[in-house]
């Protein structure tokens, strides 16, 4: 493997300058195709016309075909496929959709419609649009059927992907796009796998729903078929996830087939020809040999579930249904390790940013080991895959340092991609704002601007004293908290002016709060953070026998922040508890912690009035956030640790209620 870049995903290069952006990022409609993008040449923005070329950064190794463009630094490593694919698409989409099924054409014009009551962005349209004309064109050899008699991505380049060779695209050396991904047990099927990168926030979930749409829509029309799927499996990286993917099953009572006008009214009871069955990783476990039903014993020894056992447990209803489509939500939870290769050193880790890795490592093979068990299952005859395709879909597509890849590779089978700055010059997201000046005038080495908020965890390592640090030079959670009260004083400085602004606006109406989020590098720093914002604590004395000692919470008030106080029976900070939300997302019945099941839907229902996480106003976490963290209202963050373990994974939509300006969060960022 490839030295690691000593430039990751989550760190500005070694030479840039924070300076301040562009006074009005948004230089696009969200509903259709980006027209110009925003580039930086020797750290002056410049609006370039088209749209920005598919790429990723902060990588050593180049994945394009080499040909750098004219603002495309060395940092910038080009998506071949994906670019190619655009065009073919976009050629397609100009003839409305030749050679594809009446149903199809419909509904893509369904969508497109512009007195839509809900519109779709056109990063959710794009999306689709590439997962249907591979599918249903390209895939099954039918490019011939849009009359066109040259492509950008062949029916010879196709038939590479799919069988994971080398395209005749020019490509780098050490990697090329496939459009499967082959099992290290030879004995399996390889599982063909599509990747949609599309910024969070951006809808997702309302592409799930179409691609659901379309399969279900054109088998109700075609049943004898199985060129579309009337089985999808839906998989989720946890139970959050899993709850609110809920909403994909078409007789949800609060399905989005409803709710965002996806089913024309004459297709809506063909989509009752089709299942949605929504999992999470957990269920792939394998279960004991020793295990009938949910009891274990110890005199029963079946022996490990063969791919056909576990396949008909797993999709029960679905199974019967086979070939079946997969989604998977926050697909980079979902990669094969590279067997070939040395796996990325864990020197310099806390114990807990360990046992995250190897928690990643393990739910990334759980879960496609059990997507490989269904797919060589054998339930359509002996070397026919049950799985139809894999279709991935996440903001950050990308491999982890202990995957045995370069760590930030994108995923190969990426096809489509619509990222965090396209979203952000589009409208689509908020705008991140970040600390560039403050009134010390400091510099840094090379003599650059060097405001101490920008990078906060170095200007709090740099002021710790001797007796400030634990063993291994690891600082004290007091410390921390000493060095970063200036910052965090600032930053809820803001939030209570966007929180008062929100107040006022609501003319003594219930309001959504704001929410600050403080993400901490440890468990004992989050612990000494959460008490000082909340006011709450919890204290030890003597039972009134004096034989015992018994614990009772104590609230002492915030004198700064009183709207950030808790209160008896009123929460407005929260503490996220890793190893406690862990317990939540499992399965359902798995465990009886009560208080794990309260945090978890404290967590759910952050922002939604009259649930239990309504009033809640500031998160104080360790690491990243879990995906599917559904709360439109945070408006802050800062980060009090090293930034190894990756970025926030938030989403955050415009609000309709206020200006867009008052949506623009403050970043205190510290690489």
């Amino acid at each position: 493997m490839a030295k690691r870049s000593e430039a990751l995903l989550n760190e500005p290069p070694a030479d840039w300058t924070p300076t301040q952006a562009v006074d009005e990022p948004v230089i696009n409609n969200p509903y259709d195709e980006p027209g110009q993008h925003w580039i930086y040449k020797d750290g002056v923005p410049l609006l370039m016309p088209g749209r920005r070329r598919a790429s990723y950064w902060f990588k050593t190794k180049k994945t394009g075909s080499g040909q750098q463009e004219l603002f495309a630094e060395e940092e910038s490593d080009d998506l071949p496929l994906v670019n190619l694919l655009r065009r073919d698409v976009k050629r397609w989409r100009d003839v409305r959709y030749r050679g594809a099924s009446n149903v199809t054409k419909d509904l893509l014009g369904w969508w497109s419609r512009e007195d839509r009551p809900r519109r779709l962005f056109f990063c959710q349209k794009e999306a689709m649009e590439t997962i249907i004309y591979l599918l249903e064109m390209a895939i099954p050899g039918r490019l011939s059927s849009t009359l066109f008699k040259n492509f950008e991505v062949g029916a010879d380049d196709l038939s590479r992907l799919l069988k994971g060779n080398r395209p005749g695209f020019a490509t780098d050396e050490h990697f090329f796009p496939r459009l499967v991904d082959p099992p290290g047990d030879k004995s399996y099927l390889p599982l063909q796998r599509l990747g949609c990168k599309m910024a969070t926030g951006s809808g997702k979930t309302v592409v799930m729903a179409m691609l659901i749409t379309w399969a279900f829509c054109n088998r109700g029309r075609n049943p004898g078929t199985t060129d579309y799927p009337n089985a999808v499996l839906v998989c989720a990286p946890n139970l959050t996830v899993r709850n609110r993917l809920q909403v994909l099953r078409p007789e949800s009572p609060d399905n989005f087939y409803d709710a965002f006008d996806i089913v024309p009214a004459k297709y809506r009871e063909l989509m009752g020809s089709g299942k949605v069955l929504v999992t999470n990783w957990h269920g792939f476990a394998l279960k004991s040999p020793n295990r009938e039903g949910d009891t274990s014993y110890r005199v029963v020894n079946k022996g490990e579930e063969t791919p056909e056992a576990f396949a008909r447990d797993r999709l029960g209803d679905l199974a019967g249904r086979v070939p079946i489509l997969v989604l998977n939500d926050e697909g980079h939870h979902c990669w094969r390790s590279n067997p070939v290769s040395v796996k990325e050193t864990d020197k310099g880790l806390t114990s807990e940013e360990k046992k995250a890795l190897e928690e990643e490592a393990e739910e990334a093979r759980v879960w496609l080991a059990g997507l490989d068990r269904i797919n060589s299952a054998g339930l359509l005859g002996t070397g026919k895959p049950c799985i139809l395709s894999c279709v991935d879909l996440s903001a950050t597509p990308f491999y982890l340092g202990n995957s045995g890849y370069p760590e930030g590779n994108p995923f190969p089978w990426l096809v489509s991609d619509f990222g965090l700055i396209d979203a952000i010059e589009s409208g689509i997201v908020k705008i991140p704002r970040l600390p560039v000046k403050d009134d010390s005038g400091s510099k840094d080495d090379a003599g650059r601007p060097d405001p101490k908020y920008f990078r906060l965890w170095k200007h709090i390592n740099d002021n710790l004293k001797p007796e400030d640090k634990l063993a291994k030079g690891r600082p004290k959670p007091d410390a921390v908290f000493r060095e970063a009260q200036g910052a965090l004083l600032t930053l809820a400085s803001q939030w209570k002016k966007r929180f008062e602004e929100i107040r006022q606006s609501s003319s003594g109406d219930a309001f959504i709060p704001p929410v600050l989020i403080v993400v901490c590098d440890n468990t004992d720093i989050s612990e000494i953070v959460y008490q000082q914002i909340s006011g709450e604590k919890v204290i030890e004395e003597p039972s009134s026998d004096g034989k015992s000692v018994v614990k009772r919470t104590v609230y002492q008030g915030n004198p700064s922040f009183p709207e950030l106080a808790n209160e008896d029976g009123v929460r407005r900070t929260v503490r996220i508890d890793s190893k406690l939300l862990a317990k939540a997302e499992t399965e359902d019945g798995e465990t009886k912690d009560q208080a794990a099941k309260a945090l978890r839907e404290i967590i759910d229902t952050v922002g939604r009035p009259g649930r239990p996480g309504g009033e809640v106003r500031c998160v104080v976490s360790v690491s990243m956030l879990t995906e599917g963290w559904d709360a439109t209202n945070v408006t802050h963050i800062s980060r009090l640790s090293h930034s190894r373990r990756g970025t926030l994974n938030i989403r955050g939509r415009w609000s309709s209620r206020f200006p867009r300006k008052m949506n623009q969060g403050l970043l205190l960022h510290s690489p």
